[in-house]
Formats: structure tokens, sequence, C-alpha cells
């Protein structure tokens, strides 16, 4: 049976809608590899190193948190959250939400990257491999270029294991927006298969939009992000959700 993200039972997900975040420091690009650098900046830096728990630190995860907390006081995020979610920002996500397999009619197809890991991607768009600082694989639309979606990862400590290190979803997705000059439209969490995914929904600043997902697997975190231009994310958004609720970081 075929699952969109888009239909998820609602104690599945948990999401926070930001109507007011305009942002207004500089733009900065949609590649990857800035987004991670600014997430290890994210973290209590005296309980984590390179989106790692230092094993000899004697504050505990919650304590680790209310001090990520702490360090972005004065954000207003104004969070709706669904019916059925925890109300702690803190609370930890324990219900399971299937990854999406739907084929959207022949739009999606199956890719399994021999490096271990699968998704649903666009189909007859172009792929691209490894450019170095940017993205380990690309697609691309064969008409408009600024219609794409990457995969990146980054290399992570051991003893990192799930991205709630960074902290909670709403404070995290806020702060990447203070740094892309754009607005939060929404931030979501799941659990898939045991790993926990952090979605943020932005719209840009230069006229784009984009969806961005981060999740901590096999010793690396994974970002992947779906861009379109603002006038056409309403019709690229069904595709898009269930492109990054498809990813799966291991051969399952």
């Amino acid at each position: 049976q075929e699952v969109s993200p888009l239909h998820f039972p609602r104690p599945y997900y948990r999401l926070s809608h930001f109507s007011s975040i305009q942002l207004s420091e500089h733009s900065s690009s949609t590649m990857v590899r800035p987004t991670l650098c600014f997430l290890a900046a994210l973290a209590p830096a005296t309980s984590v190193s390179a989106f790692s728990i230092n094993d000899n630190s004697a504050v505990s995860r919650r304590e680790s948190f209310t001090k990520t907390a702490s360090l972005f006081g004065g954000i207003a995020t104004s969070a709706a959250v669904l019916v059925g979610a925890p109300a702690s920002s803190f609370a930890v996500v324990t219900d399971e939400t299937p990854k999406t397999s739907t084929r959207m009619g022949g739009l999606l197809e199956k890719y399994q990257d021999p490096r271990g890991w699968t998704i649903m991607a666009p189909s007859g768009w172009n792929k691209f491999d490894g450019e170095v600082g940017a993205y380990d694989v690309k697609w691309e639309d064969l008409v408009d270029p600024t219609e794409n979606i990457k995969l990146s990862s980054t290399p992570v400590k051991s003893t990192t294991t799930s991205v709630d290190i960074l902290g909670p979803v709403e404070e995290v997705g806020a702060n990447l927006a203070s740094k892309r000059n754009a607005k939060l439209v929404a931030a979501l969490e799941r659990q898939t298969d045991g790993i926990l995914f952090y979605t943020f929904d932005f719209a840009l600043e230069d006229g784009t939009h984009q969806l961005l997902q981060l999740c901590v697997n096999k010793g690396k975190i994974w970002s992947l992000d779906a861009n379109t231009k603002e006038k056409k994310y309403k019709k690229r958004k069904e595709l898009y959700y269930n492109v990054v609720g498809s990813f799966m970081p291991k051969l399952a």
C-alpha cells in the first residue's frame, strides 16, 4: 500500500506552523555544507562537539536541551502543535511513521544507492553524483534547474545517534531560518524505523522555496533539501513531501 506523508494519522507528526518569523540577515545559498556547519553551532559547547555528546560530560541529555533552549531565548515561535502530539518541546517521539512509498502515478521511482540508502526520486530528472562541498547526489529537473533535490552527508562521532542533539525541532528551524534570510513556514518531526527526522519548510527571500530534512544514522548527519521557485511550490509541494518522506539512510 502506498503511503503519503500528507495523509499520516495526526499523532505521528509533531507540526509547528510559523506565520510571522521573517528574518533579515544576509541571504545564504541553498548549499548543504554551510547549513551543516551552522547546525554544529546550535548545540551547547559544554556537552556537544561535532554533533556528539562528550562522553566525559556530566551534563544529561535533558540538561543539554535546556541549555540549548536558553541560547535561543527570545525567539517567538508561535507554535501550534497537532492534536495528539506531546505538549513538551522536549518530548520524545515514540510513534512510528511509515516511510512513503507512493510513486504518484509514475512521477516518482525508487532509487537504491549502493552506499546503503533509498529514496523515491523524481522520474526523468537528471541525476548528478558528488560535487565536493555541495552534495553527494542531486536530482535536477530537465527544464528548470532551480527545481532540484540534493542529498548530503557529513560524518559525526559515534556517540551521536539522533538529530535531537541539536535541540527542539521548532528552535532548530527558527535558527536555521535566521541564517538563511528566510521565513520558517513549518517544522516537523517524525520517527521512522527507529530514526528521528526533522523536516523544515522555508520560504526564502530570493523567491525560492525549500524543504530541508535532517537525520542522523550510521555515523553521519544526513541532509536532504528539495528546492523550487516560490511560484511553483504549490504545484511541487506534494511531490517534495513524498520524496523527503521516502528517504531512508539504510537499506530496509
